[in-house]
């Protein structure tokens, strides 16, 4: 009975120490880091699916490590494939829901792939997190605006007039 109260104490101080701990961006392993940089530099040089291949095995020494779901996402919306960016976004989300570059992120693949009413609500969201004057508020704001690119060409946009001639 004497010890409960020291005991008390002991375990709140652990339990406050461990959620302070827990709190600090994890360092990631330093295999990791030197493929995520090796990544960047592709993407720098225009080269996407390098820049993928090199995310993934950064992602398979360091799964932990969230930032690489950020650099995957912008290599797969470089490469088109703005579906397989959103679901890292979304990863990122679920790990850091106030991540502002993945809140953008997500809702400029949205903007891309054509889904502007989903991008709009991304950009309410990033508004009453950090304003209007935040960047990523800003970027995403333009890309709404942009719109949808689009990216296919059809085969009746270049159907040739058709004639009928006599020999």
């Amino acid at each position: 009975m004497r010890y409960a109260p020291v005991a008390a104490v002991l375990s709140l101080f652990l339990a406050v120490q461990s959620s302070v701990g827990g709190a600090t961006d994890p360092v990631p392993d330093p295999r990791a880091a030197q493929l995520v940089a090796e990544g960047r530099a592709a993407l720098e040089a225009g080269q996407p699916q390098r820049a993928i291949d090199a995310f993934e095995t950064a992602l398979a020494i360091d799964p932990a490590y969230t930032p690489i779901y950020l650099d995957l996402a912008e290599a797969a919306r470089r490469e088109g494939l703005q579906g397989k960016a959103i679901g890292y976004y979304r990863e990122t989300l679920s790990r850091d829901p106030d991540n502002y570059a993945a809140i953008s992120g997500e809702g400029e693949a949205l903007v891309e792939k054509g889904a502007v009413a989903k991008a709009r609500g991304n950009l309410s969201r990033l508004r009453a997190l950090c304003g209007e004057d935040c960047a990523e508020t800003q970027e995403l704001a333009v890309a709404i605006s942009r719109g949808p690119q689009q990216r296919v060409l059809t085969a009746e946009a270049v159907m040739p007039d058709a004639q009928v001639t006599q020999n």
